[in-house]
């Protein structure tokens, strides 16, 4: 099925019901048949009246909507909203606040803010390859994620900043193959422990690794071609840089600071997602992929995920007092 290409075409597109069924049901089932969430069975039959589906077979739920099953199970909001929402995340370059989504589809911004980390989920990919094959140049770095110490205030600078450097912050590891896709994680400390299993499981073994000169990646030349940049000298020798995952971590950087403003460290994974996402997708002479392209290729990955507010906010198996 075509979609639409431009965002207004989107929203004028799925504010009609039917078009939102016919997109539903060609992203999540390839060959265009509705399948039973509950039993997988083919037997099923459209109650139009209900914009339902009907299973044939006996079990509990035979009836059910296209959201079962999907990031948008159990919410009360339309596909008229949710579609459009999914459309602005994938496309805006250093993200898009709750806020805003709260603004442009009148929904209240605690339910924008739980949509955004819903679809943050349909777009985590988990199909990094190992980066370095055929003779692919790899770049490992790291890089500080927290508030800068001149913003604070006096009392939240203490509670904040811990000594000197990158102390207080979260750290945040990233491997990028030159050209290809990126892997970013959320890491615990900079030490070789903790960084080596990581360089071990993403890249190939023998591939032609660059880093800067951090304590932490001593010792690889075992099993990499590894080279390093010293950062206090020079930024690039020849071939010998980061300077690509420096570029993703400034449009990382530029969506905390400048769109997402406060992120808790405990959903920062969930925002490394989204950047990239955005990233690996992005339009490249060999790869020339619009906003359209990235909308689909997110809608394709909504079905068998979910999160729920409790899941979100910690509150998994609190009950009220």
């Amino acid at each position: 099925m075509q979609a639409p290409a431009t965002l207004q075409e989107a929203i004028q597109f799925f504010s009609d019901y039917e078009n939102c069924r016919q997109f539903m049901v060609a992203v999540r089932w390839e060959d265009g048949q509705v399948r039973c969430p509950q039993c997988g069975s083919v037997k099923v039959t459209y109650l139009a009246n209900a914009k339902l589906y009907k299973c044939s077979e006996k079990h509990s739920r035979q009836k059910f909507s296209l959201k079962v099953g999907t990031i948008f199970e159990d919410s009360p909001l339309p596909l008229a909203k949710w579609l459009p929402a999914v459309w602005l995340i994938v496309s805006a370059k250093n993200g898009i606040s709750s806020y805003e989504v709260h603004r442009a589809l009148g929904v209240t911004q605690k339910s924008a803010w739980f949509m955004m980390h819903r679809i943050r989920l349909a777009m985590q990919t988990g199909s990094f390859k190992k980066a370095g094959s055929d003779g692919a140049e790899v770049e490992v770095d790291e890089t500080f994620i927290g508030g800068k110490a001149r913003n604070m205030h006096v009392a939240k600078r203490k509670k904040k900043i811990i000594g000197t450097g990158g102390k207080g912050k979260a750290i945040v590891f990233g491997v990028m193959e030159r050209g290809g896709k990126v892997h970013s994680q959320v890491i615990a400390d900079r030490l070789s422990k903790t960084v080596r299993p990581i360089i071990k499981d993403r890249v190939v073994p023998g591939a032609k690794l660059y880093t800067d000169v951090m304590l932490g990646y001593s010792g690889l030349n075992d099993e990499f071609a590894h080279q390093m940049v010293n950062h206090a000298v020079e930024y690039v020798n020849g071939r010998v840089h980061t300077n690509g995952l420096e570029n993703f971590w400034s449009l990382l950087k530029r969506g905390l600071n400048g769109t997402y403003v406060s992120v808790e460290p405990f959903h920062l994974f969930r925002y490394l997602d989204e950047q990239c996402f955005r990233f690996d997708n992005r339009a490249t002479k060999d790869n020339p992929l619009n906003d359209a392209d990235r909308f689909t290729f997110a809608m394709t990955q909504i079905a068998g995920r979910r999160l729920t507010y409790a899941e979100l906010t910690g509150k998994v198996g609190e009950t009220a007092v």
